[in-house]
């Protein structure tokens, strides 16, 4: 009888230790898989966030395009000289005379404004197409007053006034 107790016993001694390994090895293949679950989840945030950034990168390289379209419609602080040629060139073009008066720093604070004090001299036609053609130039432009009137040579004139919208040499931006 103390054969088969002791048998008992052992076989109860080598099943605890069974058991017990492998509850062990299980809690610890467990811990390995939730940490595999976790890396993996961390590894989808990171691909979401490379396409988000990779999505982000895509469009402001799309919009750098448009940037540089709209930053043409405002005069530079330091080509104002430039675009003064062109005005001169639009009248020249229309067969009028194009002078520029003054230009002076709009007071807005909001926006940064250059304005422009122009007399136009020519035919009627001329100084209207003038007119139109500066009005309708590729920039920001309003005109703020224009009055016309024509001399005792049968010559015509036009006062304008411009407000024309700039960006100092600092403004633009890089996207990059």
């Amino acid at each position: 009888m103390k054969s088969s107790f002791s048998h008992l016993i052992l076989a109860f001694f080598i099943g605890s230790i069974v058991s017990s390994g492998y509850v062990m090895w299980y809690l610890a293949i467990s811990n390995k898989s939730n940490e595999g679950v976790n890396l993996q989840e961390q590894i989808v945030v990171s691909k979401e966030n490379a396409n988000r950034i990779a999505a982000a990168r895509a469009a402001l390289a799309q919009i750098s395009g448009d940037e540089a379209k709209v930053q043409s419609y405002f005069v530079s602080e330091k080509n104002i000289a430039s675009f003064i040629n062109v005005l001169e060139q639009d009248g020249l073009a229309q067969k009028a005379v194009l002078k520029v008066l003054s230009v002076s720093k709009g007071d807005s604070s909001s926006q940064s404004t250059l304005i422009f004090a122009l007399s136009v001299k020519g035919t009627f036609d001329a100084v209207m197409r003038t007119v139109g053609a500066i009005e309708y130039a590729p920039y920001a432009v309003s005109v703020s007053s224009l009055s016309i009137a024509q001399d005792v040579k049968n010559s015509w004139y036009a006062n304008i006034t411009l407000t024309v919208g700039s960006t100092s040499s600092g403004a633009v931006t890089n996207t990059q």
